[in-house]
């Protein structure tokens, strides 16, 4: 149900940076440690736009928080490989996922560990449904956003 992996999409490489991929739009990640309740038919993401030149470092936070069981149960973080659905070539998105957006306590919990990990600007929250449905703001979408903080 999720935008999440597609195998065609995820990369041999082990382990590379995201801005060093041009073979496919994204790079992923799992929790690895702590167990997290399974998806619902309401799971989301935090969108966190991020510069380019900065997108390998705050990547690279936010893949080690995730793994460690402190944001949501995965993520993934747009790569080099131009995507039409990006509204701006000089910004790429990480998207931190949670299980279920009308679980408000888990949603804003994953926010304060964002803004540990350095994310302080507002950022949105998006559902799946959302996505798998075509709302995007590049595409005249107005008030997508569940959350805004």
């Amino acid at each position: 149900m999720s935008g999440r992996k597609t195998p065609a999409e995820v990369p041999i490489t082990a382990d590379p940076k995201p801005m060093a991929v041009t073979d496919c739009y994204w790079l992923y990640t799992e929790r690895k440690i702590g167990a997290y309740p399974a998806d619902t038919e309401n799971c989301g993401k935090w969108l966190i736009f991020v510069p380019v030149l900065q997108v390998d470092e705050v990547w690279a936070k936010i893949k080690l928080a995730t793994e460690e069981g402190r944001l949501g149960s995965s993520a993934k973080v747009a790569t080099a490989k131009p995507n039409p659905n990006a509204t701006n070539p000089d910004i790429k998105v990480i998207c931190v996922y949670t299980y279920d957006w009308t679980d408000r306590g888990d949603v804003i919990r994953v926010r304060r560990e964002l803004r540990r990990l350095g994310i302080t600007a507002r950022i949105p929250y998006k559902t799946d449904e959302d996505t798998l449905t075509g709302r995007y703001l590049k595409k005249g979408k107005q008030r997508i956003a569940k959350y805004y903080e």
